[in-house]
């Protein structure tokens, strides 16, 4: 059987490259094709074989994937896949828009329909600072860019949902039912010891800075409170919140893959304040022992069960997030239950469920 890897684009390794990676170390003579890609910042994808188009170029020349993304579409349905049997795109934006030969089965992995398109446009257009007289053609883009969208759908067999958030937005968006399989921890984290001393000083948070992750929330709280923060991570929003922090907040920058075990292991708790459809850091943190405070909304509610690895709360505001750490210091985690927890969620289930949904579409007509 051919197998063809799809991902939207591939500038550097984040959560949706991390289901690529497990799907090439599943499939790895499967050629991964993309709009755009910078090999150097892939990680484990750095040796894989990647194809990309004529963006690639432009991608060179701009050193930013998003003002590519109205001529991306195009560039997806360019794409010669006339060999293969089956299409396995990883898609959150352009990645589904393949056209697939009639021969060959596509399933898509969904990370969401385009939030950009149909959730969270405002958001968007503010992160990416987008110029005001820009405004009205990006807009009339974004509306292609939704028939689009939903012409595509038509195109894929079978769906795949990260979370039961998207699994609803793919049924409301598209009218398409999917199977929920949650994104992986990789197997790396769980060999890391336990730390069962209870002597952690700091509370942790990860991610790209973009206005929609509410890194702002945590440092806000941690100015008012006095607790310890430190953030890992890089982004745009990277000097209006180092401007915000007080004293006890430390950011840490870009932290190197094998360098976050310790991190998490070491930290009192992660601290997750955004709306994520899914989210891989919250299972790295409980895979390393460590519990999670969680925004109620999205992903994590599959993903962290309040009675053994984590607590939530409701409102992304200083007073509910500051509730739930007070909620948190009077109560014991146990660190091994809440690895055992991760487990469900682990690299080698993650495989056998994918091969399971890929064996039982390639045998139907």
């Amino acid at each position: 059987m051919n197998i063809a890897l799809v991902a939207d684009w591939l500038p550097t390794f984040a959560g949706a490259e991390h289901v690529i990676a497990e799907l090439s170390e599943l499939w790895p003579d499967a050629p991964i094709y993309t709009t755009v890609a910078r090999h150097r910042k892939l990680g484990p994808l750095r040796k894989a074989k990647i194809k990309t188009g004529k963006l690639q170029k432009w991608y060179w020349l701009f050193r930013k994937h998003q003002p590519l993304l109205p001529w991306m579409p195009k560039a997806m349905e360019r794409m010669n896949l006339q060999d293969f049997d089956l299409i396995f795109s990883s898609s959150h934006a352009v990645g589904k828009g393949i056209i697939p030969p009639s021969t060959a089965k596509h399933i898509c992995y969904c990370h969401t329909p385009m939030r950009y398109a149909w959730e969270m446009e405002k958001e968007y257009l503010e992160d990416f600072n987008v110029p005001a007289y820009m405004l009205s053609f990006i807009k009339k883009r974004l509306k292609v860019l939704r028939r689009w969208d939903l012409a595509t759908a038509k195109r894929v067999d079978v769906f795949l949902a990260n979370s039961t958030t998207v699994q609803e937005r793919i049924k409301r968006v598209y009218g398409r039912e999917s199977t929920v399989i949650h994104p992986p921890v990789s197997d790396r984290f769980f060999p890391t010891p336990l730390n069962e001393s209870g002597d952690e000083e700091y509370f942790l948070a990860i991610g790209r800075f973009v206005p929609y992750k509410r890194f702002d929330l945590l440092i806000e709280a941690a100015n008012k409170y006095g607790f310890t923060l430190k953030i890992a991570g890089t982004g745009q929003d990277e000097s209006r919140l180092k401007k915000l922090a007080g004293p006890t907040v430390e950011f840490l920058g870009f932290v190197p893959n094998e360098d976050l075990p310790e991190l998490y292991r070491n930290a009192k708790a992660l601290l997750f304040p955004q709306f994520e459809d899914a989210g891989v850091v919250p299972l790295e943190t409980q895979a390393c022992g460590t519990p999670v405070i969680a925004f109620k909304q999205g992903g994590v509610l599959d993903t962290v069960n309040e009675e053994v690895s984590g607590i939530f709360f409701k409102e992304q505001s200083i007073e509910s997030l500051y509730d739930a750490i007070k909620r948190f210091e009077k109560r014991k985690f146990d660190a091994k239950a809440i690895r055992e927890h991760a487990r469900k969620f682990c690299s080698h289930r993650f495989k056998e469920k994918i091969k399971d949904v890929v064996k039982t579409a390639m045998t139907q007509k």
